[in-house]
């Protein structure tokens, strides 16, 4: 048999009822509102040269996506679908002047990405030198300013801070390769790396391609040109291989040295920034001269 409510209680019970749907609506209106974080600027960029620049500048501002790895050689990199993902999704593409052939319109037209802007870098010379390094900071803050107007600010200070940071370790190189004594050394080397080892204080007597490009007569005239010089190194190119080297400096013979550079941060383990690239560099030259003078007769 069910119990029957009295009809004395019934307002009663409305009443209850009421304040605690009035309770939950509060409670619910309470509750603040979570606010999504601003997506954060997406960059592709060519090279290791240019995302370790944007990584210094942007900070946890950007996110960074880079094509080639820093031990292959730019100019025998079979452009794939990663890139193209890359690119479909990126806000900002930053590449090298010097890519132009290699970096077509078709690679960006694959992407299909009406809202991404291209900037093609005009800074110049071996960006593993110091005066270019800066340059191409200055050029890489204004491209993410352009697209990102909120962190200009943010940019352009970051900028400016690793502009000094770069001057100063360029100084301390500098001082670092004099008092060793490579002031002035003798060297032939790959020509992606000649801007570099004249910055190093080397007088270049002769330099050379990719190691496909050299045909034997040129070769010959190498070795014979850093004979009558006597050379101390010879300096190759990382990217670009180092068998050429190895062997001329044996052909060379005495007391000649091969060297391998990086021109790319992070190719080298612990690598990743310009200034432990340029680091590593400096400290290879110097440990090469170091055996060279171990290697000469009394």
């Amino acid at each position: 048999m069910s119990k029957i409510v009295s009809p004395a209680r019934i307002p009663i019970i409305i009443l209850l009822l009421a304040v605690m749907l009035l309770s939950l609506g509060c409670t619910k209106e309470a509750t603040p509102a979570v606010e999504e974080p601003p997506p954060k600027l997406k960059v592709v960029t060519t090279t290791s040269l240019i995302s370790s620049i944007v990584e210094a500048i942007a900070g946890g501002e950007a996110k960074v996506a880079n094509i080639i790895p820093p031990a292959q050689c730019p100019g025998h990199f079979d452009i794939g679908p990663d890139a193209i993902r890359m690119l479909s999704d990126g806000d900002l593409f930053l590449m090298h002047g010097w890519q132009g052939e290699t970096f077509t319109d078709k690679l960006i037209e694959s992407a299909d990405n009406p809202k991404l802007k291209v900037v093609v870098l005009k800074a110049k010379g071996n960006w593993m030198t110091p005066p270019v390094q800066a340059e191409a900071v200055g050029e890489i803050a204004s491209a993410l300013a352009e697209v990102d107007h909120e962190n200009k600010v943010l940019y352009e200070g970051k900028a400016a801070e690793l502009k000094e940071a770069i001057q100063a370790k360029g100084n301390e190189l500098k001082s670092v390769l004099e008092a060793n004594g490579l002031t002035g050394v003798k060297a032939i080397c790959a020509e992606m790396q000649v801007g570099f080892v004249k910055w190093a204080g080397f007088d270049v007597v002769a330099s050379y391609g990719r190691p496909d490009e050299l045909a034997p007569q040129v070769l010959q005239d190498l070795i014979d040109t850093a004979k009558e010089a006597k050379v101390h190194l010879v300096i190759d190119n990382l990217q670009s291989g180092a068998k050429v080297g190895v062997g001329m400096a044996e052909e060379i013979g005495g007391a000649t040295q091969q060297v391998t550079l990086s021109n790319f941060p992070g190719a080298f383990a612990g690598t990743e920034t310009w200034a432990k690239a340029i680091e590593k560099n400096v400290t290879l030259l110097i440990e090469a001269h170091a055996r060279y003078k171990a290697a000469c007769p009394p």
